[in-house]
């Protein structure tokens, strides 16, 4: 057979090989996936080119696993092959697998490339898997790719998605070049993980660099402005935008300009941009009733809730946080009931925000069933992705908050993990329910565990001393603060010195300590030392103290009815007469003391003297016959000390 006709049949395979590779791919980009295999099917021989061309149009069509067989079924694989496998399962966030080809493809020694390299660490930052990505990085670094700029990109963006900040910022310093995408890989790095104001700093250089932002650029910025609460550097770069007509209208930047607004309590600069947005979605809504739940417009958000025409998880956590912290707790209640009827997912943070409205109602029935419902949700209480160990926390603060400490100790035994609030939650919440020496048992237990306190573990600390009456252990723990812990008392700590010194009966040292603090002394740590001088009879002090007080909120009746009991119990009538006409004179009120108690889910609120509770004959009945028993039994109440202690609290509370 004549050469020149062998070589001319190889050349019409070849043209009808390309011609049919031109095909499937020409039918992939039109969607038709059934055409592309049909020119497959009937091809009478096929190379590895028309196999590439196949896998190619599964990949981006996102039928991956189809992809995968075809791949497997191939006589043999290049360069090309591998590379569009991993791409297509980390397009279709399958990341452990597209890792999985990866491993493979380097085990079989096929050269790496760019795309090879890229397709990886996008499967790593998916995964957050900072230790493959570092390997592969290690890999890149050995071959002609490290100096590529998109490479360099790719490790910023990687090591960002991870929460390496410090990895980030070397990959960013060893790229010789860079471009607007390695500029916004780094900002985005730091507007993500923090510090926050370190993406305003990056911004700047990369202005000073000559490069031009762009839309995601600007974004980032802004999400950072929100994050610091920059108004001022927030409304500069909203400027910016303005003059820039293709950006203005951008809707990932309008959203990011919403928020920004929104969380800087600028709700009226929020609501004309979310107006003048020619389109909006879930993103605006959201930030729109967050930024109204934040400045108390909680009505305004529920109605812009109402109207969403979609809603997702986030809505619903914005506006159920926005009740509980404006103190609708009940209306939150509601809301999340509102919330399982329409099946939606709740997560950590609408659990967070159920349990508070709970500890807050003091209602041990409804944390009770606020806790079954996250046990169903399978919250094991660990770190990852979300951290639930927030949710085993609020649970502790909850059960702690409503007085069962037995049910915040179960919490916290069968947590998966714990961090420092889940300590201070148990440590704070075993002093304020009178458990002292078992909150200083637990604070050893914490430092053995290697977890170091903070400010919020003293102030429980130095709590439990005052409550167990352990003076010697309040002043060591509290010189230790310092010198073994690293922490400068603050004005909370001095309070909590000078309640366990006031009841230890030490009130010179508790006065000497309040006058030699670093901080000016307010109402609350003069109301305390006022406290003792009450219980010690202390006039001589009791009355400097007052004066003390009043210089500071000359309003404040209580320090008034405390010096007026003070004298009574002394027998000086004249000098209780004395201070009730200079309380009369200032226009000093003493507001009625106020109780409430909660019998079969119905709550009854009750003020001094009062007479109008449906059951008021039945209630009054009753407390005779108690003050009856009380006297036979030799104890005379007196009416005026509950009430002065009342009303000093509820005044120091409300400062």
């Amino acid at each position: 057979m004549p050469t020149n006709f062998v070589s001319s049949r190889i050349m019409e395979w070849r043209n009808l090989d390309c011609t049919n590779k031109l095909l499937i791919d020409a039918y992939g980009r039109c969607g038709s996936l059934e055409d592309a295999g049909k020119v497959f099917n009937r091809m009478p021989q096929r190379n590895i080119f028309s196999w590439n061309s196949v896998i190619s149009v599964l990949t981006k069509l996102g039928y991956v696993d189809e992809a995968a067989g075809f791949f497997y079924s191939m006589p043999e694989h290049d360069q090309c092959s591998w590379n569009s496998i991993i791409s297509g399962f980390a397009q279709q966030d399958r990341f452990g697998e597209a890792l999985f080809y990866f491993v493979r493809m380097h085990r079989e020694d096929f050269v790496l490339n760019e795309y090879s390299f890229g397709s990886a660490l996008s499967a790593c930052s998916g995964l957050k898997n900072i230790k493959i990505g570092a390997q592969i990085h290690a890999l890149i670094a050995k071959t002609r790719f490290f100096s590529n700029v998109y490479m360099g990109s790719a490790l910023v963006d990687m090591y960002g998605k991870c929460g390496s900040v410090s990895c980030g910022q070397r990959a960013f310093d060893d790229m010789s070049e860079r471009n607007r995408v390695s500029w916004n890989s780094l900002i985005t790095c730091y507007e993500q993980n923090g510090p926050a104001s370190a993406a305003l700093q990056v911004f700047l250089r990369m202005m000073d660099c000559g490069i031009e932002p762009d839309e995601l650029t600007y974004a980032s910025v802004v999400s950072a402005c929100a994050s610091l609460s920059a108004i001022k550097s927030g409304k500069q770069i909203h400027a910016r935008v303005v003059k820039c007509n293709k950006l203005r209208d951008d809707l990932v930047l309008g959203n990011a300009l919403v928020d920004m607004y929104a969380k800087c309590n600028k709700i009226n600069e929020a609501r004309c941009i979310f107006d003048r947005m020619p389109v909006r979605n879930v993103v605006s809504e959201t930030s729109m009733v967050s930024g109204y739940a934040k400045v108390a417009s909680v009505r305004t958000a529920r109605l812009m809730f109402a109207k969403m025409m979609e809603r997702n998880i986030v809505s619903w956590n914005a506006l159920i946080a926005g009740y509980t912290q404006n103190g609708e707790n009940e209306e939150a209640l509601r809301l999340f009931r509102l919330l399982k009827r329409e099946s939606v997912c709740p997560t950590h943070y609408t659990f967070g925000n159920l349990l508070n409205a709970c500890a807050n109602l003091t209602d041990l029935q409804l944390g009770r069933q606020a806790h079954t419902h996250v046990l169903k949700h399978g919250f094991r209480f660990q770190f990852g992705e979300e951290s639930d160990i927030f949710v085993g926390n609020s649970l502790i603060d909850m059960y702690m908050k409503c007085g069962s400490v037995e049910d915040a100790n179960l919490v916290f035994k069968t947590m998966m993990e714990r961090d420092w609030v889940s300590w201070n939650a148990m440590i704070v919440g075993y002093a304020q329910n009178g458990y002292g020496n078992k909150a200083l048992e637990l604070f050893k237990n914490m430092l053995a565990s290697g977890e170091k306190p903070d400010h919020v573990t003293m102030i429980g600390v130095l709590c439990a001393c005052s409550h167990a009456g352990l003076l010697e252990d309040g002043r060591h723990h509290f010189s230790s603060m310092s010198r073994e812990h690293g922490l400068v008392p603050l004005k909370d700590h001095y309070t909590c010195m000078v309640d366990l010194l006031g009841r230890a009966g030490c009130l010179d040292e508790a006065k000497n300590l309040i006058e030699t603090m670093p901080m000016k002394p307010d109402v609350v740590v003069w109301g305390s030392l006022l406290g003792a001088c009450k219980v010690h009879r202390n006039i001589r002090l009791g009355k400097y103290v007052t004066e003390k007080i009043l210089e500071i909120d000359p309003s404040n009746s209580g320090p008034y009815v405390l010096l007026s009991n003070m004298y009574a119990e002394l027998g000086k009538w004249g000098d209780v007469v004395r201070v009730r006409k200079l309380m009369r004179k200032r226009g000093v009120i003493k507001q009625p003391g106020c109780s409430w108690i909660e019998v079969q889910g119905h709550v009854s609120v009750f003020m001094v003297k009062d007479k109008k509770h449906p059951q008021r004959k039945a209630i009054y009945s009753v407390l005779n016959a108690l003050i009856k028993q009380m006297k036979r039994a030799g104890y005379l109440p007196d009416a005026g000390d509950e009430e002065a202690h009342e009303e000093l609290a509820t005044s120091a509370a409300v400062g």
